[in-house]
């Protein structure tokens, strides 16, 4: 196999006559290395050969990692010599990386084709950052290293001392960002554009929900580039999803894992560089290899909100993505190999229709920082990966064609937002400091670099769900907000077990009581008492709001019935709604509203007269207010009510009963027969 050897961009600059190229670098101040990426050009390496091809690769990046630190140590111990950056660092880091490429070498020729022209890609060069250009003058403006420990960290509260020490790339760490790459949103003219979908398109969706990773997980691994390497990431990463992800996770490991993912048949592994603002304060990575060791400072920022939504193509159906299938979007190392492979988009909420690439978002007030990937969406139908991670998948064309024999898969589109702070520029961040990704060190935290991985570990079931979604036109899954499949749909939440009667069950009119039933226990008539002489429970708040059937705030009767919903309000008042004037005839002294008469006295003889004072009761207690306000003063009247109700009611009965002369007797007018009728006395 053939590797094509290509020149760097820092290479075409030329140096000044008597000045070597390494001298005018460190003359204009901030520096970086610039090394060809190795892994991008290995295009077809066995698989016999893969597992050990990707350590000696993740060297390739520890290699590049400690030069950068050893470029910066100099540069804060004023070491800017360019004999000794050229001696103590360039030459050995070229002789490493010329051993380590001959491993690679020969582990791929022993099981395939030795690749050729490997080891032209093994000399290095230092290049200008250009940050110190975007301060002026190479007088930075921006924090920088000096005040800072062995990790990286500055020494003291906020960003103060750190504007010193030229040479520095700026940050909290010394290494970025600066205020150059920031740019205001505002001023960024609309640049979005989406293909439209022809007569075959697939126009459904289907939304995963996994969280925000709100439960802290990270690491400075990265499974698919580095398999078996810790660290291999140089950065740490937000990970939601799949909860195994690290980077000696096996597929089965994979397969087996936890996920934060509300549909548990997605166990796929969403992940993403951290965002952190430089504000000074150290994380628990502040000691560690990925973390301020290499550069990485500052406080890790909780995503706001993560959206996960897989879309369709514009021109035809979509197939399923094989399981386990590694989709890398962006380039992690784009600003020293330029954008090829770049596919950062930055933005603010209000503003997605204009995407910054190379640009950190200056939000206005009341507005989001929004990072957003668009995954390749071209699958070679065959590989679940490739030796450079990119060839078995690609981008469909600006009309959404697939080349090559590809087919079209969904596309994961992924969106991530930030309630963070538009930084001050013009202090370099002192006032409200900075933010940016994590990154390989000598990437400076650029924007271009930013990324994202993800590993399909979809239940088979669910990734035909999904793609039977997609091409009907559908809006599906667990992040649709309902409707949908895959758990698009909340689950109702279940009854809670109640004794209380249903309050809008009315009793049948023409159901007389049986005269042989004796009352409850809890029925204890009192003289005179009525609903409204009752002072309330004081029990279970629950209990009144259930009854009164309304807000217990406003005291309105709502349309239909809580039925068990909480209430506040201390003093319940009256029930007013019509649930309230229909009871069963056997209550309890505790209930509100509606109760039956309890003055001693004849028993009703229908269900209508105990009604009818029921109902009397009920309105007088609308009409007056609640109990605990009314009922010391309105008892007399109350009791006159009643005892003039008691007389209507005997005065109706008169002529059913008899007197007989020898004693009175008292009899339901049911119960008299002809022969025992009697002449009324004179």
């Amino acid at each position: 196999m053939a590797v094509n050897v290509y020149a760097t961009a820092s290479e075409g600059d030329a140096a000044q006559p008597g000045q070597s190229r390494t001298a005018q670098v460190l003359a204009a101040g901030g520096a970086t290395i610039d090394c060809p990426d190795v892994g991008s050009q290995l295009t077809e390496t066995p698989d016999g050969a893969r597992a050990e091809v990707d350590k000696e690769l993740a060297l390739l990046d520890k290699q590049i990692t400690e030069a950068y630190q050893q470029l910066q140590d100099a540069t804060r111990d004023g070491g800017q010599d360019a004999s000794f950056a050229d001696n103590a660092i360039m030459t050995p880091l070229k002789d490493k990386r010329a051993a380590t490429i001959e491993r690679i070498a020969v582990a791929i020729d022993r099981v395939g084709d030795r690749p050729q022209g490997l080891d032209a890609f093994a000399p290095c060069t230092l290049r200008a950052s250009g940050n110190q250009d975007q301060q002026g003058n190479g007088e930075s403006d921006e924090p920088g290293s000096e005040g800072q420990d062995d990790a990286g960290q500055q020494d003291g509260q906020g960003q103060d001392g750190q504007d010193e020490g030229d040479g520095g790339n700026g940050g909290q760490a010394g290494n970025g960002p600066v205020a150059a790459d920031f740019q205001d949103i505002t001023t960024v003219q609309p640049n979005v554009r989406t293909p439209n979908p022809q007569g075959d398109a697939s126009r459904g969706t289907f939304s995963t929900s996994c969280g925000v990773n709100a439960n802290g997980l990270f690491n400075s691994d990265n499974v698919i580039v580095a398999p078996g390497v810790s660290n291999g990431a140089h950065h740490f990463h937000d990970y939601v999803g799949n909860q195994a992800n690290s980077a000696f996770a096996s597929d089965d490991d994979l397969a087996g894992g936890e996920t934060t993912c509300e549909d548990e048949g997605d166990k796929s592994s969403y992940f993403w560089p951290v965002l952190r603002v430089q504000n000074g304060n150290q994380e628990k990575d502040a000691n560690a290899p990925g973390g301020g060791v290499e550069g990485n400072a500052g406080e890790i920022v909780t995503p706001k909100q993560v959206t996960m939504t897989f879309v369709g193509n514009p021109r035809g159906e979509v197939t399923a993505m094989p399981k386990l299938l590694r989709i890398i979007t962006g380039d992690a190392k784009a600003f020293v190999n330029g954008t090829a492979n770049a596919n950062a988009s930055w933005s603010c909420t209000g503003f997605e229709d204009r995407q910054l690439k190379d640009k950190y978002p200056l939000c206005p007030d009341g507005s989001d920082v929004v990072r957003t990937f668009k995954f390749q969406s071209c699958w070679d139908g065959r590989n679940i990966d490739s030796a450079n991670h990119r060839t078995h998948v690609a981008f469909a064309d600006a009309e959404g064609n697939c080349a090559g024999g590809f087919r079209a898969i969904p596309q994961l589109v992924q969106r991530i937002v930030y309630d963070v702070d538009a930084p001050s520029l013009e202090d370099g961040g002192k006032t409200t400091p900075l933010f940016g990704v994590d990154s390989f060190p000598e990437q400076l935290h650029k924007p271009v670099t930013d990324h994202g991985d993800f590993i399909n570990v979809f239940d088979e079931d669910l990734m035909r769900e999904m793609v039977d979604c997609i091409n009907d036109g559908r809006k599906c899954g667990a992040g649709a907000g309902g409707g949908g499949g895959g758990g698009g749909e909340e689950p109702k939440p279940t009854p809670k077990p109640t004794d209380k009667p249903d309050p809008t069950q009315k009793p049948d009119p023409t159901e007389k009581p049986d005269p042989t039933q004796k009352p409850e226990p809890t029925e204890k008539p009192e003289p005179t008492a009525t609903a409204s002489t009752q002072a309330p429970s004081g029990g279970d708040d629950e209990d009144d709001s259930a009854d009164t059937g309304g807000d217990p705030a406003t005291d309105e009767p709502a349309e239909e019935p809580a039925g068990g919903s909480d209430g506040d309000d201390a003093s319940p008042k009256a029930d007013t709604s019509p649930s309230a004037v229909h009871r069963d005839p056997v209550t309890t002294s505790d209930e509100v509203g509606g109760q039956e008469s309890a003055v001693p006295g004849p028993e009703p003889t229908t269900v209508a007269q105990g009604e009818q004072s029921g109902g009397s009761q009920a309105e007088a207690q609308a009409d007056t207010g609640g109990l605990a306000d009314t009922g010391a003063q309105l008892w007399p009247a109350a009791a006159g009510a009643v005892l003039l109700i008691f007389g209507f009611v005997l005065l109706r009965r008169v002529n059913q009963y008899v007197v007989s002369p020898d004693r009175v007797t008292v009899r339901r007018a049911s119960s008299i027969s002809p022969s025992t009728v009697r002449q009324p006395l004179a």
